[in-house]
Order: C-alpha cells, then sequence, then structure tokens
C-alpha cells in the first residue's frame, strides 16, 4: 500500500478533453482535488472506497466504469446495502488527482482502506473477475475492521471456496491466465460437471482469446467488415469483456445469418460458449437464445 500525498504537485496537462461523457454516464463520486481530501479519504476508514482511473479518450476505462457502476447498483439494493464507495476520477480534468494516484494508464482501479492506496488492475477484466476482485477486497479490509461481512443468518452456511478456486483467483489476480487455467483444469478433472468450475474455465479462456488485443481498433475492424468471421468472434470476445453483452451476442447472431456451412457451425459454438459466461436468468441472454434459434431455423 502507499499513501497518498498531503500536497498535490502542479497540474500536469495530460489531454485535451475530446468526446467529453455526459454527466449520467458517469458512475460513482466525481473525484477531485477537495472531496478526496475532505470526504473520500476520511470515509475510508469505514469502508472501503474503489476509483476507476478513466478519460474520454478511452472507450475501455469506461466500460470498466460502468461496470463497477452496475456492481454498486446492484449491491446498494441489498438489505445491508453495498458496503463500499465508488468514485471515478477523470484524468483528463483532474491532473492533479492522477498525479497523486500514480497514474500511468487508464483504465486503472485503486482500492482506498484507511487512505491507503491499493492498486487493482490496469487492464480491462471480465465482469465476473471484476466481481471477485471486487469481493476478494472487501473480505481483506473487513479482516482489518474496515466495513463488516454480513452476519450469517440463523441456518445460513459460510460458502466455502475450493481449493482449485483459490489458486485460478490468485493467479488472476496476478494476470497469471496460464496458472488459473491450469486450476480450473485441475478443478474439472476431479468435477467435471461442476458449474462454477466450467464458468472459470470458460472466462480465463476468454481472457486468453483478448490478450494483447486492441479492443477499440478490433471493434471498428469487425464493423467494417461484417463477412469476416475471426473480426466479428475477436470483437464479440472484446464486448463480452466489457459487460457490453447485448451487442456482443447481437454481432455474433448478424454473422450467424450471413454465413453457411462451417463458418455457420464456428460462429454458433463460439456464441454457444460466450452465452456460458452470462447468468442464464439474465434477459438479454434469453432474448439472444431466441435471437440464435430464429436464424439458425
Amino acid at each position: 500500500m502507499s499513501s497518498l500525498p498531503r500536497n498535490f504537485g502542479s497540474a500536469i496537462d495530460l489531454s485535451a478533453l475530446k468526446n467529453p461523457v455526459k454527466a449520467e454516464e458517469l458512475s460513482g463520486i466525481s473525484i477531485s482535488q477537495t472531496n478526496l481530501m475532505q470526504d473520500v479519504l476520511p470515509a475510508s476508514h469505514a469502508q472501503v472506497v474503489i476509483l476507476i482511473c478513466w478519460s474520454s479518450r478511452s472507450p475501455e476505462s469506461q466500460s470498466v466504469m460502468a461496470a463497477l457502476g452496475k456492481m454498486h447498483e446492484d449491491d446498494s439494493v441489498k438489505p445491508e446495502g453495498a458496503g463500499w464507495l465508488l468514485g471515478n476520477v477523470n484524468v483528463d480534468l483532474e491532473p492533479e488527482v492522477a498525479q497523486a494516484l500514480q497514474v500511468q494508464t487508464v483504465p486503472l482501479a485503486l482500492a482506498i482502506i484507511q487512505e491507503q492506496v491499493v492498486p487493482l488492475f490496469e487492464t480491462v477484466p471480465t465482469v465476473p473477475q471484476l466481481r471477485a476482485v471486487l469481493d476478494k477486497v472487501l473480505s481483506l479490509a473487513a479482516e482489518r475492521g474496515v466495513g463488516s461481512v454480513k452476519a450469517e443468518s440463523e441456518g445460513a452456511v459460510e460458502e466455502k471456496l475450493e481449493p482449485e478456486e483459490i489458486k485460478a483467483l490468485d493467479a488472476l489476480e496476478k494476470g497469471d491466465f496460464a496458472g488459473a487455467k491450469a486450476a480450473y483444469q485441475e478443478w474439472l478433472n476431479r468435477a467435471p460437471s461442476n458449474p462454477l468450475a466450467l464458468l472459470g474455465f470458460a472466462q480465463v479462456e476468454l481472457l486468453f482469446r483478448i490478450n494483447g488485443l486492441d479492443s477499440a481498433e478490433i471493434i471498428v475492424q469487425a464493423n467494417s467488415n461484417p463477412a469476416d468471421i475471426a473480426l466479428a468472434q475477436q470483437a464479440a470476445d472484446c464486448e463480452i469483456a466489457q459487460g457490453n453483452f447485448e451487442a456482443s451476442f447481437a454481432r455474433l447472431i448478424a454473422a450467424v445469418k450471413l454465413a453457411s456451412g462451417d463458418d455457420r457451425k464456428e460462429l454458433r459454438e463460439h456464441l454457444v460458449g460466450l452465452f456460458a459466461l452470462v447468468d442464464p436468468a439474465d434477459p438479454i441472454l434469453i432474448r439472444a437464445r431466441q435471437q440464435l434459434a430464429s436464424a439458425l431455423f
């Protein structure tokens, strides 16, 4: 952990602001030098503060901000409340804050616990991976007396992670996709039909496929070449990793309609694999399954 400087240095002009994000699209509290020092840091003694550093120049950072915002919104409606605070740092408009947080690239996610800054990731994680990281941070902070873990209700049993799952999550936090894949494979070898093991393995496979891709560029290329099934699959992977399920599914369903023979089979199998990454009860998934069936038959 590192402490935030008490006196911010001179402003650094990172870039002129382009394509500004609308206020209604922002997630969490917009962080400034003033409210960071006066409100956010003191609050971090009672609750974990999660900051997402973003820029209008980075669609990926805006996608991560939106995903965190949806998680905070979902957590807030729970009886016990969210249990954590969410803030967003526009590095273009708040260069002093960006400098103090030592932001080198976006997206960058940070946790603040008792005024100590903890880097979380500098990548574009999948939504399930993002949830796993957040839950672990909240759990570790609760052990230090920051926030709390909801007391178990009568008769409730504390969820216990499998040893292979712990190994996989630890590897994912380090960006070790090969290690995570091996751990999930160990779990599947022991329990071939375990749904969590199958989901985890599918998530890691997705991370392998998108690792090193420029998602913004891939999506632009795919939009310009709708008949290119390889680009369609890569773009759909990038979109689902950003939490944009609807766009991902729509892209591949459109590609299925255009394709035939082995290409159509490959696209269908890829799409079904992406379906496995989404909650079966999600209306977007239910609708996409119906649309795929119509496209095929």
